[in-house]
């Protein structure tokens, strides 16, 4: 089913970036639901009384699973930041005062402040600009021995649905190549990375994930490429844009009982800043 963009709530405007973080919470909230982000929070191993920063924070929900675990030892300690004012907001009302809105590909942050961690979510993906330099953010604000923990979309991610993105994109004119916001490396391009900027990599993989769509891939579409590959385009050719590409996805991504669903494939790491 898909929807009619004039009969939105206006709190699923976007923001400057592209954002709204009420549409994340009605059509993304599987991206920080338990079910999914457990294997990557048991690879950070938050311990009480450890400072740790959340790259790209959301709306804040995993940010706060990490908080009630390091502040059950005097010191800890958690920061946030997002490039979304939506997400920032949302995430403050989660009782999460120490978020702030910030590039993590250029990151501006007191280097006084020493980290024991820095997470990150579904974030990093959508750094394509400067994939070192969110390293290297880490890497600033990082102690000696420091973990960078993360996932992130991977090689093979979303998978014909980019495709059919470009495909619908370049028949109406567009250049779909220069518009895909997305970063999906291999482990093996992510670890050259990791390394480039000091750190050890102990831990990287490559998981692929069937998700279902409870709102289908319009909703999708509406919240993960409206803002970004169809940013600047009308409302009337955006709609048009994402029924073609629903349409074109549908024999690959609806069974026969009219559910959707995707393939993600999760990228794992930990790394650890050398001494």
């Amino acid at each position: 089913m898909t929807s009619n963009p004039a009969q939105e709530p206006t709190s699923y405007i976007p923001d400057s970036s592209g954002w709204s973080a009420a549409l994340y919470n009605k059509n993304a909230n599987f991206v920080y639901s338990p079910a999914y982000t457990t294997p990557v929070l048991e690879l950070l191993v938050a311990k009480p009384g450890e400072r740790i920063m959340d790259f790209g924070c959301g709306s804040g929900e995993v940010t706060v699973v990490i908080e009630k675990i390091v502040k059950g030892k005097e010191g800890g300690y958690i920061a946030a930041v997002d490039f979304s004012e939506s997400m920032v907001e949302k995430a403050k009302t989660q009782g999460l005062p120490e978020a702030f809105v910030c590039d993590i590909q250029d990151l501006a942050f007191p280097p006084s402040s020493e980290f024991d961690a820095v997470f990150t979510n579904a974030t990093l993906h959508w750094c394509k600009r400067n994939p070192s330099g969110v390293i290297r953010s880490a890497k600033r604000i990082l102690k000696k021995k420091g973990r960078f923990v993360g996932e992130m979309g991977g090689f093979l991610n979303c998978i014909g649905i980019r495709t059919a993105l470009k495909t619908v994109l370049k028949s109406k004119g567009y250049d779909g190549l220069e518009r895909d916001p997305w970063f999906f490396p291999s482990p093996e391009e992510y670890s050259t990375l990791l390394e480039a900027e000091g750190f050890d990599v102990t831990h990287i993989s490559l998981t692929p994930r069937l998700t279902p769509l409870e709102t289908g891939l319009y909703g999708w579409l509406n919240t993960f490429a409206r803002g970004s590959w169809l940013k600047d385009l009308t409302e009337q050719e955006a709609d048009e844009i994402m029924k073609e590409v629903e349409e074109m996805c549908r024999v690959d991504c609806q069974d026969g009982n009219g559910n959707w669903a995707m393939v993600y494939v999760r990228l794992r790491f930990v790394a650890v800043l050398n001494g």
